[in-house]
């Protein structure tokens, strides 16, 4: 074994063939003599044996640069000891197992490669001897050896996704082949995850391999484990962004106005926001980290679509949600993965997902700060996504002021009470209110969808004692009143008392008693790199077409003053919210500020608004600059 089996390297006349097999044959039963002989007790293993058996060690060990040579050298071993594992014993070859466990196969050459993850295959069916150690030592090779400056190399960039597809294949095989494999799998997973202050550049790899795992041969096994920590990931992610993070320039504009949808940057260009909110995102490494995860996970989700596979990923995904994201009032971005995978599948997903909300939204069996936050979900939902029909808004809607309506016959013998009581109630009047301001005008298109829309129970509702009007947002009760008004839809109700109060309403700002601020989840997107994946099916404000549009084309002046939720960020610390369980489900006690994330700056002193979108600083000085917002 030795130079002699490298010369037929490349030979391709059949002798000289055949002469490569029998010296290949030789190696083999070489490398076999020598395994077999060292399974003994150290001290009566014949000298000879233990050099042939440290030369073995070295020949595959990955800390000394090799030439073409020993590089030949080392494949051909690697092949030998792949014949061989029934002979390799942790006892006996401890050295041998340690230096194949080393090995990062981002620096082999791609046959050596090959062999080499053979070898780790069958290592792994070796009577589950070294079952955890493959599988550790292939998770380990998810991410690059070396990154440098948050990048990786750039002789691993073009590597990348053969090396992920080639590990993924072999921890396929090896789940295949050992039983136990996929739930030590998870666990050994579960324990390599990248962690917060890891660099972007591992977590992107990590995770980018990971998911390749998520297939229909794993994917029953493992899928939902995988893809419950890429969330989990998102989240941590995600509420690591604090508000203060995001520096606002324009903060007292209207809910309706603080849309900033420039794309490109480019000043020659028309921006479709009507106000453009400056937002710089000071060096926020959490922002960037997400922002790259978030490519990654729709990227996944767009495979799996184009491979048939979306609606049982959908299933899981909806599933983590529920669990993981639902309940996280300070989520920002890490909830738009349900907006893109709704919109790669908007016949069936789509709706799905408002139903879902919905049904969480009226089951006095769910919690209420779920409740909450579903309502929130689903209002902002219906509103900015594009693919959603109006068939299946006005159904929504008809749920949810069905639910309205019970919930204010039920209050008839209690009286009214404190608007702390009844908060599920206003923010579901807030959310319908706040859909139709940018529905209203599409559904009216339709004569079926507006005769429907026009038989809801608006006016008992806006005239009850419990008056919503009073409590829900300035900004969104004036824009709902002044649509609803020129749309006629409050014509249908001959209640001259209703007519008087919409008067009443819209000749003065009205809303704001014991104000309501809500998490609106779906505001617009901010992070760039991401933003090309929800910008096509996202609807801003700037594109609704108003019930009162083709009365007076210069109506954005109008929103200019209209004020945006608000609230004080320090209540976001107290995670100790007293709901008095003993009371009906639907009279809650929960603090108004506790169902928004929209925060309050003791700077400003003031409602702010959500800013716009946060673009990574391209300036020479990196990360250690701070981004800028292109105008």
């Amino acid at each position: 074994m030795g130079a002699d089996l490298l010369r037929y390297d490349g030979m391709e006349d059949e002798e000289e063939v055949e002469v490569w097999h029998i010296s290949d044959l030789a190696a083999f039963r070489h490398v076999e003599n020598v395994l077999q002989a060292m399974r003994m007790d150290p001290n009566l293993v014949d000298p000879s044996v233990m050099t042939q058996y440290y030369k073995l060690v070295q020949i595959i060990d990955q800390t000394k640069r090799k030439s073409s040579d020993d590089e030949a050298l080392r494949l051909t071993t690697l092949k030998a000891l792949s014949e061989a594992v029934s002979k390799i014993d942790i006892m006996y070859h401890h050295s041998l197992l340690n230096t194949i466990f080393s090995i990062s196969i981002w620096h082999l050459q791609r046959h050596t490669m090959d062999v080499f993850l053979d070898l780790i295959t069958r290592l792994a069916a070796v009577a589950d001897q070294y079952l955890r150690e493959c599988l550790q030592m292939l998770v380990n090779n998810f991410t690059p050896p070396f990154i440098v400056k948050n990048e990786l190399p750039p002789w691993a960039v073009p590597r990348k996704k053969d090396i992920h597809f080639r590990l993924c294949e072999s921890l396929k095989t090896i789940s295949d082949t050992v039983p136990l494999a996929p739930m030590m799998l998870r666990d050994i997973i579960d324990r390599s995850m990248p962690k917060l202050f890891d660099n972007k550049a591992k977590m992107v790899s990590f995770v980018e391999c990971m998911l390749g795992l998520d297939t229909e041969r794993m994917g029953d096994l493992i899928g939902a484990v995988l893809l419950a920590k890429v969330v989990e990931l998102l989240t941590e992610l995600d509420v690591s962004i604090t508000w203060e993070d995001i520096l606002r320039e324009e903060h007292n504009i209207g809910i309706f106005d603080m849309e900033f949808e420039d794309l490109d940057g480019d000043e020659d260009e028309d921006v479709l926001g009507q106000a453009g909110t400056k937002v710089l995102f000071g060096g926020n490494q959490c922002a960037d980290k997400l922002d790259g995860l978030m490519v990654v996970v729709c990227e996944h989700l767009k495979s799996c679509a184009e491979r048939g596979y979306l609606p049982k990923e959908y299933d899981i995904l909806q599933t983590i949600f529920r669990a993981s994201v639902l309940r996280v009032h300070r989520s920002k971005f890490a909830q738009f993965i349900m907006f893109y995978a709704c919109s790669l599948d908007p016949e069936i997903c789509g709706p799905q997902f408002a139903v879902f909300l919905t049904d969480i939204v009226t089951k006095k069996e769910e919690d209420p700060i779920s409740r909450m936050s579903a309502v929130s979900y689903v209002g902002s939902y219906l509103s900015r996504a594009r693919f959603i029909s109006a068939n299946t808004v006005v159904a929504v809607l008809e749920r949810l002021l069905g639910w309205c309506v019970d919930y204010c016959d039920h209050q008839k013998s209690r009286g009214t009470a404190a608007i702390s009581n009844h908060q599920i109630f206003y923010a579901t009047c807030q959310a319908v209110m706040y859909v139709l301001c940018f529905r209203l005008r599409s559904i009216l298109d339709y004569e079926n969808l507006k005769s429907q829309l026009f038989d809801m129970p608006f006016g008992f509702l806006l005239t009850h004692p419990l008056e919503p009007l009073k409590v829900c947002l300035p900004s969104i009760v004036n824009e709902f009143l002044r649509q609803a008004k020129d749309a006629d839809l409050f014509n249908a109700f001959k209640d001259s008392v209703l007519n008087d109060a919409i008067e009443s309403d819209l000749s003065r700002t009205f809303g704001g008693i014991g104000r309501l601020d809500m998490f609106f989840p779906f505001d617009p997107y901010l992070l760039k790199e991401s933003d090309r994946y929800m910008r096509p099916n996202f609807e801003f404000w700037s594109m609704v077409k108003t019930t009162y549009i083709d009365h007076n084309e210069d109506h954005d002046d109008e929103l200019e003053d209209l004020d945006d939720p608000g609230m004080d960020a320090g209540s976001l610390d107290d995670d100790n919210v007293e709901i008095d369980i003993n009371n009906d489900p639907d009279d809650l006690d929960i603090p108004m500020d506790k169902m928004s994330i929209t925060p309050y700056d003791s700077y400003f002193h003031q409602s702010i608004s959500m800013p716009a979108r946060i673009r990574p600083s391209v300036s020479d000085d990196g990360l250690h600059s701070a981004p800028v917002l292109a105008k």
